[in-house]
């Protein structure tokens, strides 16, 4: 046999002793575990980190929802007008569309692959426990929604600005507009992620939360053009309670200035308005109860 040969088993053959090594090193819990979940499911909410592929849908949703708030800008700009033509609060009621297929998009991608691979056991084998999961994958979701419905209000308020329209006008519209959206965005997120959480498909999950949105809005719609055009305005604001969007519609038509998109504009009062209130913290509470009783078994 050549030496080279010999050489070259004998190298193979050598067993290296490194020994057992401890970990010594700062270890930094659930608190960190939790914030660094929150920080990759709120990237893959927008595709970073991900695939080219993967970033197509939210960037364009996320293009879609802020061209039309350029474009009022640019108009008023131009045309020196005394006021938006678009309230802060009548935005997201607009374009609820983009932001249903935004939701109905994203929602699944946050649980059900986590769901379908097995990976939540993972998850919990770390220094981390159900309720820091769900408040993670909770606030990730309502922080994306809460951009792609934000963003769009701060490039009108930079356009009222440099149109020199009234600041505090502005200002005070801006502000509603944001707790508008915020409220949004916590009951979206957390009524698709309840969806979203009930199979490991995706695809069943984008289905079921598009039906959810647009069926109850659907129906809402429905019932209240048929009441008002019977000449019952009574029951129009009642029936708001049961659709997400009408919800919020409702909400900052009684406390935030808005104008209501319900028939005839006949929004909630103060006092219908705190039913509101009570039925939106309690869809938002709710859902964040069934999510921890989804992850409450490690197993699934």
């Amino acid at each position: 046999m050549p030496p080279e040969t010999v050489t070259q088993q004998q190298r193979a053959d050598v067993i290296h002793n490194i020994g057992y090594r401890h970990y010594d090193g700062p270890r930094l819990g659930r608190a960190y575990a939790r914030r660094s979940l929150f920080s990759q499911s709120l990237r893959g909410a927008y595709g970073l980190g991900r695939s080219a592929k993967s970033k197509v849908a939210p960037m364009l949703l996320f293009a879609v929802m802020c061209a039309p708030a350029a474009i009022i800008v640019a108009v008023a700009i131009a045309t020196k007008v005394d006021k938006l033509p678009v309230e802060y609060t009548r935005y997201a009621i607009m374009l609820q569309a983009v932001i249903g297929l935004y939701t109905a998009s994203q929602a699944p991608q946050s649980v059900s692959r986590d769901l379908r691979f097995k990976t939540v056991p993972l998850y919990f084998s770390r220094p981390i426990e159900a309720m820091d999961y769900v408040v993670a994958k909770f606030a990730a979701m309502a922080s994306s929604l809460f951009i792609l419905t934000g963003a769009p209000l701060l490039i009108l308020y930079v356009g009222a600005l440099l149109a020199k329209l009234d600041f505090a006008d502005q200002t005070k519209g801006f502000a509603q507009g944001l707790i508008s959206v915020a409220l949004l965005s916590l009951l979206f997120a957390g009524i698709s992620l309840v969806v979203a959480a009930l199979t490991p498909r995706r695809g069943f999950g984008v289905a079921a939360v598009i039906a959810l949105l647009t069926i109850s809005y659907g129906a809402v719609s429905a019932v209240q053009a048929i009441a008002w055009d019977q000449g019952n305005s009574g029951p129009v604001s009642w029936i708001g309670l049961f659709s997400p969007i009408t919800i919020i519609d409702g909400v900052q038509t009684a406390f935030l200035g808005a104008t209501s998109s319900f028939p005839g504009g006949v929004g909630p009062g103060t006092g219908t308005g705190f039913v509101y209130v009570l039925v939106l913290l309690g869809l938002i509470a709710g859902s964040y109860g069934l999510l921890m009783r989804r992850y409450r078994k490690v197993g699934l």
